[in-house]
């Protein structure tokens, strides 16, 4: 399909400047390939006649969100700050701190062209729509390192049971078996992964979605939380912090596998590797072929100077045209958020996201479906479990505890 020119994109919503305007965007992505990734944000809007002042936060999310929200709510706001899909900024908005997006989805057919339309959705209070999504990540994903097998003399694994089963020969041949940073939200991560893969999607659906407690105590979840026990295992002797330093782990062939977001995509991009020739993915751990649909969405705190807030909608109109989507995604390794782009250059591991995407097979995020309390008293206790000797049993107890407290 033959992409519409970003211009006329940018005339659709909002006239272009006279003059460029200065708009700091705060954001958490500082690794190699997040970099590369929000460098081609940055390009596209400074291209366009405005200026990119890029505000990036060292540390993660969890590191980054307290401090953005601060300077919003303490009356020092930036012009745009990137947040997850999901209720995030939901208080924010609620406070009347972020700006009306409206005009701007209607001028440029976002609920036409934002697929799945969930996406949006998160982005709608009351009717009104208050960001711009900008892709679609997929936390739930096993990285393999086709070196670290080679080295080890064994075939790489198809899913999660073949991996666990694959351990010895990883440890006799001096790997790690699983890369873990100790970052929290890491262990959370390959927890929730972990929760779609070995109970099973409709479980999932019945405990997340439906909030059955009975199905969350039940022996399917006590398989999660054994699985999870064993890789607290497999994960003993990985010391880094960082996720990006446990995805460079599997790139060196120092540890024979990751459970990230599809978002370690632009780290082996970056080293130059190939997927499926040095590296293999699986979404669903290889067990259940789905993706959920989170992801990242900017927001733009409310401004009192006119100049500002039309380089505000300009940038939020950018974000999701046609070129900036293919241009930014291809980079970050998610997915984009527009159904109607030519990704002919998304490798083998973007392409197994797409087929997903277009089967339908979509699940909504944690954050989505829970509280923000729920989610941090559940990122809370995957701390302790990952970081002590805590038995599985006593874990599940303590999380369906959690869970019936957002009911």
């Amino acid at each position: 399909m033959k992409l519409t020119k970003l211009t006329a994109v940018l005339c659709a919503s909002v006239a272009m400047p006279a003059m460029a305007t200065e708009l700091e965007v705060t954001h958490w992505w500082t690794s190699g390939g997040e970099a590369a990734a929000v460098a081609e944000l940055a390009k596209a809007f400074d291209a366009a006649g405005d200026k990119w002042v890029d505000g990036a936060i060292a540390g993660g999310g969890g590191t980054a969100r307290p401090i953005m929200i601060s300077r919003i709510t303490g009356g020092d706001p930036m012009g745009a700050t990137q947040f997850n899909h999901g209720q995030q900024a939901l208080e924010l908005v609620e406070a009347g701190l972020m700006l009306d997006l409206t005009d701007v989805a209607e001028a440029n057919n976002w609920k036409e062209v934002i697929f799945p339309q969930s996406l949006l959705e998160a982005c709608t209070v009351d009717g009104k729509i208050f960001c711009a999504p900008v892709n679609i990540h997929s936390p739930e994903w096993l990285w393999l390192s086709n070196k670290a097998y080679a080295d080890a003399g064994i075939p790489v694994p198809a899913n999660w049971d073949e991996f666990v089963a694959s351990a010895p020969a990883l440890e006799a041949a001096g790997k790690i078996p699983l890369a873990l940073g100790n970052q929290p939200w890491q262990s959370n991560l390959a927890f929730g992964a972990m929760q779609i893969a070995v109970s099973g999607i409709d479980n999932w659906k019945a405990v997340n979605v439906d909030k059955n407690m009975d199905v969350a105590a039940g022996p399917e979840f006590a398989k999660v939380f054994a699985a999870a026990a064993e890789a607290r295992k497999l994960a003993a002797k990985s010391t880094v912090q960082d996720w990006n330093q446990a995805t460079n782990l599997v790139i060196t062939g120092e540890a024979g596998g990751q459970i990230m977001g599809d978002w370690a995509q632009g780290e082996f991009q970056v080293a130059e590797q190939v997927a499926g020739t040095d590296y293999t993915c699986l979404p669903g751990l290889g067990l259940n072929a789905y993706l959920s649909t989170g992801g990242d969405a900017f927001y733009f705190p409310k401004n009192d100077d006119p100049e500002i807030e039309a380089a505000q909608k300009r940038l939020a109109a950018q974000l999701v045209s046609p070129e900036v989507q293919v241009a930014f995604n291809l980079k970050k390794g998610s997915l984009p958020i527009r159904g109607d782009i030519d990704l002919a250059a998304a490798n083998d591991c973007m392409k197994k996201g797409l087929e997903i995407l277009a089967s339908g097979n979509l699940l909504p995020t944690g954050d989505m479906v829970w509280s923000p309390d729920v989610v941090k008293q559940a990122e809370d206790l995957m701390v302790e479990f990952w970081k002590s000797d805590m038995p599985a049993e006593d874990a599940h107890t303590k999380w369906v505890e959690i869970l019936k407290t957002g009911l």
